[in-house]
């Protein structure tokens, strides 16, 4: 291999530009991305009290989610931010990409009184059954430290 080459010519930043675009490509089409369809990866616990979400956002706090409930159907939104440097080859890579899941809730929740808490990249959102209320609010995320 050439000096050049090696030392990060053309033909290195060419094949370092098609790597990455070809992971854009392939992020859209892996469930685990922030840009797949099922990112975030959630959980649904029904009990006789109530319902139970949890979603791992790994990387992300309580500021950068938005949860709210619209005629009966919780939304978890956001957005990723990623950022890569390596400076001894002088390499960056960003990457950002918003998320959205959608989850029909079953008829009897208690929407005015769910709550949210965010821990260590796991939200986990509470719903108490009981009679239906007032649809399409917002719902505050409660960050939790740590001790």
């Amino acid at each position: 291999m050439p000096a050049q080459e090696r030392q990060g010519g053309p033909f290195v930043s060419l094949q370092r530009e098609i790597d990455r675009l070809f992971d854009d490509f392939m992020q859209a089409w892996d469930p685990r991305s922030p840009t797949g369809s099922t990112w975030p990866s959630v959980e649904v616990a029904e009990t006789d009290t109530g319902l139970s979400v949890t979603a791992e956002l790994p990387g992300l706090t309580e500021k950068d989610v938005t949860l709210s409930i619209d005629n009966g159907v919780l939304c978890i939104c956001g957005e990723r931010r990623q950022e890569t440097a390596d400076k001894t080859s002088g390499y960056s890579e960003r990457r950002y990409g918003r998320f959205e899941r959608r989850l029909a809730l079953p008829p009897g929740i208690k929407e005015d009184q769910a709550t949210a808490r965010f821990q260590n990249g796991i939200l986990t959102v509470t719903l108490p059954k009981g009679a239906e209320a007032p649809q399409g609010h917002r719902i505050p995320i409660n960050a939790e430290t740590q001790h």
